[in-house]
């Protein structure tokens, strides 16, 4: 008689700090518009890449992005600009995480620096056969931490009853 199949021991979760990433990259004429503006979809990619480091970080795992809430712009980055981008996981849901990440512009000769936009990304770990796999908790320490894990309960709830709603 056959014994049954192993099952992943599930792991007590990683503090949220431990998915902290940064990235910065100076903001050069090739990833410019007509105005001398960083491209949006610049930003958006490197939005992505920011995303993806806490995620793996995080998971240890490869993980891809299932969805991305919306991303304002609130100021453009100019040509010459320090564009940093900080990233951490908020909540893991099961096999997705929902990772914040902040973009900041410092204008290298002056120092003056803007907070550009913000964006909540989901992500999803994958296992060896590229099907989704659990992740670890993540545990909040910090208050900020703690509002932005509730929080990001809420915008998981919120985008659920969107999908559903919007399959009728």
């Amino acid at each position: 008689m056959s014994s049954p199949p192993a099952r992943e021991t599930p792991s007590p979760g990683k503090p949220v700090r431990e998915s902290i990433s940064e990235y910065a990259e100076l903001a050069l004429p090739t990833d410019a518009n007509g105005l001398g503006h960083v491209l949006g979809g610049k930003v958006m990619h490197l939005v992505d890449l920011a995303g993806a480091m806490a995620a793996m970080r995080h998971a240890r795992k490869p993980s891809v992005t299932a969805a991305v809430d919306s991303l304002r712009f609130l100021h453009p980055v100019r040509i010459g600009d320090l564009i940093t981008l900080r990233s951490s996981v908020n909540r893991v849901f099961r096999t997705s995480m929902e990772v914040g990440v902040s973009v900041e512009t410092e204008d290298l000769m002056t120092g003056g620096k803007l907070h550009t936009c913000s964006a909540y990304l989901t992500f999803v770990a994958l296992d060896e056969n590229g099907k989704p796999a659990p992740i670890p908790p993540a545990i909040p320490e910090t208050e900020n931490q703690k509002r932005r894990y509730r929080e990001a309960g809420e915008r998981r709830e919120y985008r659920l009853a969107h999908r559903h709603g919007a399959k009728g």
